[in-house]
């Protein structure tokens, strides 16, 4: 029984705790090794920076399962190629954010979760449940959605035995019928389906997972600075690099090397010490350098070859003109070492912050990742703009910023106080304002946390004593914060600038 590329079958993963249990994974390739054959395997149902080779004593040829003839690509309004939608990419904006009138929210702090809110809010969600939006895709313009009625003015009151106090929380204006991550010049998209990016990025969405080669690590570790890195996803480096045990990086240009000797040569003629560009931040051993894609160009293309490395789902493009890359770094004796790094458009109609964002392995897990994007939204705060991360955002971007938003936001409800005894009141747009959030990020956090409920007429916020206690021991934890005094950064005016 020969096994082909495109059968699945049962593997067995490399330090596995429970060997009873092989999951089912894919051959995407097959190699012949002196004359022993390796299969390269992606597990089904996994993250692929687990993909892996595995030697055949590591299949259950029992369950083998062989490739089907593919069908044709499925055609939709006559147009070969497009793919149908998904119920994932069908979703819409939420009630909230489509509406006509200004919604009002109020936020009910209550002591008990359960048994509170199966008390207080009996029919809640009736009539309209409210959508969450999706984070992990890039939606396209929806049909519009009719004006709903003017909701009743709430009572927002925090029980805690008695009522302390309460807070009324708006939505704004009336948003343009659509979605997250509209792109006005791409296709019309009107029947649900993603709208195509547009090329004009140095790592755009990734549209080329039907690519074998690319479904598969071709650089097997990466040697930057003190660091050996194991990369989790295919990078097009040149390809006679792709065969060597180690690629080396210059930890200052980036420059990739194919041997330490050629590293330790190029050392004695690099003179940089720390990203080019500007430094707009310093905090003690933390810097943040501006990068402009087009003055800075190799540095830039290879920033984003060692970033695909660590992204699925962007892919490589080499127009870096129209980027600026803001790199992190942690400063020592020897240099400013990169510790990770994020991109954004200098003009983006989608009012995008961040094109991509990546903290280095290394340096994950230490509150790195949440400092980048709390620096993204300082540099929004300067231009006077709310802003948004570029989706569809990486899994573990979305679960950075989905920690971000949701700390951020509590932390503006919670430090309400009432004046002349009146419950406070805020709106979504001033909490987007305070924060530099948009809009439609901060609703869809506050569904995300299910603290939006329907009760009587009007929506209610829940936070429990479970919520407000995980965020102080949240918020407790997060010693890394920006301090916006330390920032140096005057936002150009990139309309007026011709080609950048």
């Amino acid at each position: 029984m020969e096994v082909i590329e495109g059968c699945r079958l049962p593997v067995l993963r490399r330090n596995q705790e429970n060997e009873d249990e092989w999951p089912l994974a894919e051959i995407l390739s097959v190699k012949d090794i002196s004359g022993r054959k390796v299969f390269y395997v992606h597990y089904i149902d996994f993250n692929k920076r687990l993909d892996e080779w595995v030697t055949p004593e590591r299949l259950d040829l029992k369950k083998i399962q062989f490739p089907k003839k593919e069908a044709k690509t499925p055609t939709k309004n006559g147009l070969p190629g497009s793919r149908p939608s998904s119920p994932e990419r069908d979703l819409g904006l939420p009630y909230l954010a489509s509406s006509a009138s200004l919604q009002r929210v109020s936020v009910v702090k209550i002591p008990d979760r359960t048994n509170s809110i199966e008390n207080v809010t009996k029919n809640l969600l009736s009539k309209r449940k409210l959508e969450a939006v999706s984070l992990t895709t890039q939606c396209s313009p929806a049909t519009p959605v009719a004006p709903a009625p003017e909701i009743p003015t709430p009572v927002f009151a925090q029980q805690n035995g008695s009522v302390r106090r309460a807070v009324s929380v708006v939505t704004g204006r009336k948003r343009k019928a659509g979605c997250l991550g509209t792109d006005e010049d791409s296709q019309d998209s009107s029947d649900g389906i993603p709208s195509a990016p547009r090329m004009t990025g140095s790592l755009v969405s990734d549209r080329s997972h039907d690519d074998i080669v690319t479904r598969m690590k071709n650089i097997e570790c990466i040697e930057l600075g003190r660091h050996r890195l194991k990369p989790w996803y295919f990078s097009p480096y040149p390809q006679e690099l792709t065969s060597l045990p180690v690629l080396y990086l210059c930890e200052f240009c980036l420059k990739y090397l194919k041997s330490l000797k050629c590293l330790q040569r190029h050392l004695t003629k690099c003179n940089l010490r720390h990203p080019p560009g500007n430094e707009i931040y310093r905090k003690g051993t933390i810097s943040f350098f501006e990068i402009d894609g087009r003055k800075n160009k190799n540095y830039s293309q290879n920033l984003c070859l060692l970033a695909k490395c660590f992204l699925d789902h962007k892919t490589l493009y080499y127009d870096t003109d129209p980027f600026l890359f803001y790199v992190m770094t942690e400063y020592d004796c020897k240099g400013f070492h990169i510790v990770g790094y994020f991109s954004k458009e200098k003009e983006s109609t989608e009012d995008y912050n961040v094109a991509c964002i990546l903290t280095l392995p290394p340096y994950q897990r230490r509150g790195y990742g949440k400092l980048l994007i709390e620096f993204s939204y300082e540099l929004s705060k300067v231009e006077g703009k709310t802003g948004t991360p570029e989706k569809p955002l990486s899994d573990l971007g979305l679960l950075s910023y989905r920690s971000y938003w949701s700390q951020t936001i509590l932390e503006i409800l919670m430090e309400l106080k009432s004046e002349n005894g009146e419950r406070p009141q805020i709106t979504i747009n001033e909490i987007s304002e305070l924060t530099s959030i948009k809009k439609e990020d901060v609703i869809s956090t506050l569904q995300y946390l299910n603290l939006i409920n329907y009760y009587k007429g009007q929506y209610i916020l829940t936070l429990s004593e479970d919520i407000v206690e995980g965020h102080e021991k949240a918020m407790m934890k997060r010693h890394l914060r920006i301090d916006s005094k330390c920032l140096h950064f005057t936002p150009k005016d990139w309309s007026k600038r011709g080609k950048w």
